[in-house]
């Protein structure tokens, strides 16, 4: 029996279609791998009340699960889920920033309590138990996160922005759509997959991780760095698919049940187990 991988899987564009259904193969996939003793986890950008019902429909029972682009990390204690490490930063520059060039986007911040504060509401975002808010009070303490979108801007409008903004002391991501995802500096899903893997003390090189967005690049570079596997999906920009390791079908073809095909189907527990 062969140490068991820790498998880091983004959600949207990986796991899931454009319409929130499950890319052709994964639900298998997943529970072929947790049954073998791998442990499976995600790493996404959402927020964790925006995951965790992908935690469940799949049927993982990872003890961490990544959120908001790493500066959220979740612990399952028995049951139940804690916020086990959190990043965050003085949202006021970015935000100022943004401001002053984009007045009519929509803002939302989460605070390290996990409490989303919003400027209008949009259909994309989760906010069971948010509040609405005035552009001022969005500043008023630390966050993990900021998610700027505004309508009428495209993904190469937001590129020139956040050039133009020198947006250099938080980490950003542009999405498919016309979304800017801000996090701590130096934060991103690597950084937190790195703690997870100390944490569970599993091996450098047995790691997968597989993502189509720019938000993942930096996962990529982390599981190439420790010697492990960064898989892009086949509908993924270039620059995704540079920095990953290798490249797999598109969501819509069922390109990460292929890649999770290929991993052992059998694994050893893990010594803190």
């Amino acid at each position: 029996m062969t140490a068991p991988w820790l498998v880091g899987l983004d959600v949207d564009g990986t796991i899931l279609l454009q319409d929130e259904s499950m890319s052709p193969g994964v639900p298998e996939a997943v529970a072929r791998l947790r049954d073998a003793g791998h442990e499976v986890t995600i790493a996404t950008g959402r927020s964790w009340m925006a995951t965790r019902r992908w935690v469940e429909q799949l049927g993982l029972t990872p003890k961490f699960v990544v959120c908001s682009n790493g500066a959220v990390t979740m612990r399952r204690v028995g049951d139940e889920w804690e916020r086990w490490h959190i990043e965050t930063f003085d949202p006021s520059p970015a935000l100022a920033l943004l401001r002053d060039r984009l007045p009519d986007a929509r803002y939302m911040v989460e605070l390290g309590s996990g409490l989303r504060l919003y400027t209008a509401q949009l259909d994309d975002w989760t906010l069971d138990g948010g509040r609405q808010v005035g552009f001022e009070e969005l500043v008023a303490e630390p966050v993990s996160r900021i998610v700027v979108v505004s309508p009428g801007h495209d993904e190469e409008d937001f590129h020139r922005l956040v050039a133009d903004a020198g947006l250099n002391e938080v980490s950003y991501a542009i999405g498919w759509t016309a979304w800017l995802d801000i996090a701590p500096q130096g934060v991103d899903k690597g950084t937190a997959l790195e703690r997870v893997r100390l944490e569970l003390g599993m091996e450098r090189e047995r790691v997968l991780v597989a993502g189509d967005g720019r938000n993942d690049i930096g996962m990529f570079g982390w599981a190439r760095e420790i010697g492990g596997r960064a898989v892009a999906m086949g509908q993924a920009p270039h620059e995704v698919k540079a920095a990953a390791s290798e490249v797999t079908g598109d969501v819509e073809d069922g390109g990460l049940a292929t890649a999770l095909d290929t991993l052992p189907a059998t694994a050893q527990v893990s010594a803190g187990e």
